[in-house]
Parts: structure tokens; sequence; C-alpha cells
């Protein structure tokens, strides 16, 4: 029985992406050697950085002026190391959802934050009704809410410098980078495995702090060291750049954008109709990644039935995070429309058991 992968993260990357990194970990680049146990500053790997950055510009259209890095620590330690570096006195941050609410903890070590959220309503739409302080130092906004399902649909245009957390939909969809200040993400969602982040920054941002920054915490440490200050995390950027490569076979960012529509659509469309599900999410705020939904009040008792079910069936990982409960249905760039039919097609099957 084929598995579909429906995990949040880490998830599912293209098989072109596994398969080019397992050749390279039993035999990288022609070098006799592992990719494992491979210099970081050999030349094979240096070619490798220089690809991945460039396939970074050329998908994203990075304009003259940005910087491309691959570091360790994850989006989380990005919820410190960003106003660390470019926060003076006061900050903007749109609260949508465990990870900015993360985000906004960090950022009060470093001074005033104002903060617009929609917890109100549980995290279930995207802030609509602000005024942005044209007083502080950045804005802060988390593109996609992994945990929740929603998502913000367009670029914002702001008056004061725009930071993102993209580390959910990433390449899923044309963004106008020249937008943003800085945009960061844990790559494990729908770029490559665990242990890369990337961080596009904006350079003329940057050395403008009177604070110390720790050295490690600096990001115009590793912009003059091409993030080789110290170790990368080698296996995930390679990872990367195949799955960059499996992108632009593929179409590019546009066609990711397409694929993901018709996709996210089959899905809400059969929770809109089914009479067991329902979905939690404004629907002018869904996301085209994670896809979340319940059973409907009078249906509660079949939750456990219908997870029981869908795995049986082969669906793997839509199980609601644990602070939420219900499903969640993670769409990434390389889940093949396939998958998602098959989930459809065991709602609609214990749609007529039940």
């Amino acid at each position: 029985m084929k598995s579909h992968n429906f995990y949040a993260g880490p998830s599912i990357l293209p098989e072109f992406a596994v398969e080019e990194t397992v050749k390279a970990i039993q035999n990288f680049a022609g070098t006799g050697l592992s990719l494992m146990s491979v210099s970081h500053r050999s030349k094979e790997f240096i070619a490798v950085m220089d690809e991945v950055q460039e396939l970074f510009k050329e998908l994203l259209k990075i304009p003259n002026g940005y910087s491309i890095l691959f570091l360790g620590g994850g989006a989380s330690t990005q919820f410190a190391m960003v106003p660390m570096n470019i926060m003076s006195k006061k900050a903007f941050y749109l609260d949508t959802g465990a990870w900015s609410t993360k985000a906004v903890k960090e950022a009060k070590a470093f001074g005033e934050v104002e903060v617009v959220t929609s917890k109100d309503k549980d995290f279930t739409y995207i802030p609509k009704d602000y005024t942005i302080p044209t007083d502080a130092d950045f804005m802060h906004i988390t593109s996609n809410n992994t945990v929740r399902g929603t998502a913000f649909h367009t670029d914002i245009d702001s008056p004061i410098p725009v930071v993102a957390d993209m580390s959910s939909d990433i390449f899923s969809r044309p963004i106008d980078v020249s937008k943003y200040a800085i945009i960061y993400g844990g790559a494990q969602k729908n770029l490559a495995p665990s242990g890369v982040t990337f961080v596009i920054v904006k350079d003329s941002i940057l050395g403008k702090m009177e604070r110390h920054i720790p050295t490690m915490l600096n990001y115009e440490t590793h912009i003059k060291k091409d993030s080789m200050f110290n170790t990368p995390p080698v296996v995930p950027i390679f990872a990367a750049l195949q799955t960059l490569k499996w992108i632009k076979k593929n179409g590019g960012v546009e066609a990711m954008q397409k694929m993901n529509i018709e996709k996210s659509d089959l899905l809400y469309n059969e929770i809109d109709r089914n009479k067991l599900f329902r979905g939690t999410v404004a629907k002018e705020d869904r996301s085209l990644m994670n896809i979340c939904f319940v059973m409907k009040d009078e249906y509660k008792e079949l939750e456990g039935g219908f997870l029981k079910f869908a795995t049986e069936k082969g669906m793997v990982g839509i199980k609601g995070h644990r602070s939420v409960g219900g499903f969640r249905a993670s769409t990434y760039n390389a889940l093949p429309k396939e998958s998602v039919e098959a989930l459809i097609a065991a709602m609609k099957e214990f749609e007529k058991i039940n």
C-alpha cells in the first residue's frame, strides 16, 4: 500500500531530492567520499553553496542588495536574532499563532513590542483592521501558520521594514522580495531536511545597532564569511539545492503556486461538502500548505475512528497539532495531487459508512 505523507515538518521532499542526496551521501561529486564526511571548505561543497544561493536568487527573483545565509539554530533562533540585529526601540508584530507568539516573546527582550493578534478567535483568521506604527523599527509576520492553517496570500505594503517567517510556505508562491527586509525560515517544511535555516536579508538594514551583538548571532558575521564562519549543515544544504533544481525543472515558483491552489481547492471543497467535517479557518485566510479541519460537533465522537480509518488507507501525519486536535493535511510542494485525491476518497468512504 502506498503511503501518503501529510506530515507538517519534517515533511515530504521531492523524490529527486531524496535520491540525489542519498547518492551524494554514498559518493559526493565523484570524490569517493560521503557528503557526510567531506570538508565544507572543499571546492566541491563550495560549488554547492554557490549554486544554492544562485537558485534562491533566480527562483525568488531576489534583487541586488540582499544576502542569502544558511545557518543553524532553526527559525526559533531567528525569533531573537532578528530584533537583536535591527530593533533599536520598538517593533510591530502580527501575532497569528503559536510561532508568532513565540517570536513576540523573544522580541520583548529588546524593546517595546506593539502587537495585533487574532487570538480572540483562536487564531483562525489573519488580522486586517490595523494601523502600522511608523515609529517602529520593523513589522514582523508569520506568512503561513502550520498549527492553525492560516496564511497571508499577498505581500504587505508597509511604511516600515517587513520581516517574515516563511518557514512553511517559502517557494510555494511568488513573492516580491523587495518588500521585505528579512525573510527567514526553517527548511524542514518545504525545502530540505531539518538542520538548516535560510535567511534572506537586505544588507542596508544591518550595522546600525549600538548594542553588542554576539558574533554568532550577528548577520554581518555570516555575510562576510559566506555562511562559512562555522561549519554549516552540509547535508541539508545539499538537499535544499536538489529541491530547488526540482522546482526549476517543474516550472518554477509560479508552477508550484498553480499546483498548490489546485490541490488545496480539491481538499477544501471536500471539507465543505462532506457532512462529517468542517474547516476551522476563515475562508479568505485558508492556507495552501496546512489544511486544518475537524469533525462537526455532532460527529465529534468519530474523530478517533476517522484517524484510524485514514491511517489504514495509507494516510500518514494527518493528526492535528497537539494543541489544537482534529486533522491537518500538509500539502507542500512535493506532495503529489494523487495523495490529496486519496485522502478525499477516504473522507468520502468514511462519510458513506457513517
